[in-house]
């Protein structure tokens, strides 16, 4: 059994992650899921990975959330009931202690290569900054059913679990893009509107967060049809481009932060 996933690396402080793009489940696993694929499919963050690919240290995981989520903590990474899974029974018989134990050892040697690369990258450039990319459902009802925009913003910002140092900047990165057009509007984005950022960010930040920050954008699912999976490519093409113009602006930043506080690693 194997979780598969890829680090590629590039001389930059900056990681673009897309760990919940992935929708492949281990055959030794597949007799235990009771899910269809696009049951599966609805609550994975389908294109993210296409968003992270940027001139940046990327971390991309192809493996379903459903097999072992990355973004919660190692004591909830794998689903057990229908509450860890809005409402949906994952496994059925339940996985084998033998079988969890193999995909928590999986949770360990990932989180393993990623403080390897937040090591590397420190040692590097003083500093860092991920991007943690995903995306959620706003027609989770019907297809036909919006959620309230005053409470969904197209891009919401998690930054709830980043050190204080780093509190102005979270703000300016979300002012920056809120300047900013996709398509033929103005960028709705907000920060933890709707979500804080998930276990990745926290454990980054339990152990890196002096030297770094992480930004979770959850791009809300109006560049694609969450129940069917089509996707709107230009309107896609339009993140993606935000998301690259963004870069010079992380860096100067990350910049004048180190500049900041150049003793206090």
């Amino acid at each position: 059994m194997k979780l598969h996933y890829s680090i590629t690396r590039a001389q930059s402080p900056i990681v673009a992650a897309a760990i919940h793009d992935g929708h492949t489940v281990d055959r030794a696993l597949r007799a235990y899921l009771t899910l269809q694929e696009h049951e599966r499919f609805r609550e994975e963050d389908p294109y993210t990975d296409y968003l992270a690919m940027l001139p940046v240290n990327r971390v991309t995981v192809r493996t379903s959330r459903f097999q072992l989520d990355l973004n919660r903590r190692r004591d909830s990474a794998i689903y057990h009931r229908p509450e860890d899974a809005w409402g949906l029974q994952v496994w059925q018989p339940e996985l084998p202690d033998a079988l969890c134990q193999e995909l928590l050892q999986q949770y360990d040697a990932f989180y393993g290569d990623i403080a390897a690369l937040l090591d590397d990258t420190i040692a590097a450039f003083g500093g860092f900054v991920v991007l943690d990319i995903h995306s959620y459902n706003y027609r989770r009802e019907s297809p036909d059913a919006e959620a309230d925009p005053a409470e969904n913003p197209e891009i919401n910002i998690g930054t709830a679990h980043n050190h204080g140092i780093w509190k102005t900047f979270g703000e300016r990165f979300t002012h920056f893009l809120t300047h900013h057009r996709i398509g033929n509007h103005q960028a709705d984005v907000r920060e933890n509107i709707k979500f804080g950022g998930g276990g990745f960010s926290e454990w980054i930040n339990d152990r890196y967060g002096s030297y770094g920050c992480v930004l979770s954008l959850e791009f809300k699912k109006v560049f694609m049809d969450e129940w069917t999976g089509r996707v709107d490519i230009q309107h896609l093409n339009d993140l993606k481009q935000l998301l690259q113009c963004s870069i010079p602006y992380l860096l100067d930043m990350l910049d004048k932060k180190q500049k900041e506080r150049p003793d206090d690693h």
